[in-house]
């Protein structure tokens, strides 16, 4: 990348890019790694691993048998770019990608504003 580096088109208008910026190759905004797939607002729940988190997924089940919802979570391993600051009780933006690790198939791309 030029000296002034210049932040990716990702392909989702609504999520803006972070402030900071970073010469990563495995972050969306500013290196080469694309996003597909799903893409989920999740809680953080813990950021102890080098530029990786653990988040958790919570959702809605609809049960046929008993005709009701119930909730469920699931914890997800997400890579957490440099130029994004997390941290635990952060309402952030994960995007899938190609796996980056055995656990790691999802990138933080931005965090919620709170209201």
């Amino acid at each position: 990348m030029s000296a002034e580096q210049s932040v990716r088109n990702i392909g989702l208008p609504w999520i803006k890019p972070p402030n900071r910026k970073c010469n990563d190759p495995l972050c969306p905004w500013h290196g080469k790694l694309p996003i597909r797939g799903m893409v989920m607002e999740v809680r953080v729940e813990k950021a102890r691993m080098h530029r990786t988190a653990v988040v958790v997924h919570e959702y809605l089940y609809y049960d046929r048998k008993y005709m009701r919802y119930e909730r469920r979570r699931k914890k997800k391993h997400v890579r957490v770019p440099p130029c994004i600051d997390v941290k635990p009780g952060d309402l952030v933006i994960i995007g899938e990608t190609r796996p980056l690790a055995k656990s790691v198939s999802f990138v933080v791309l931005g965090k919620v504003e709170r209201r």
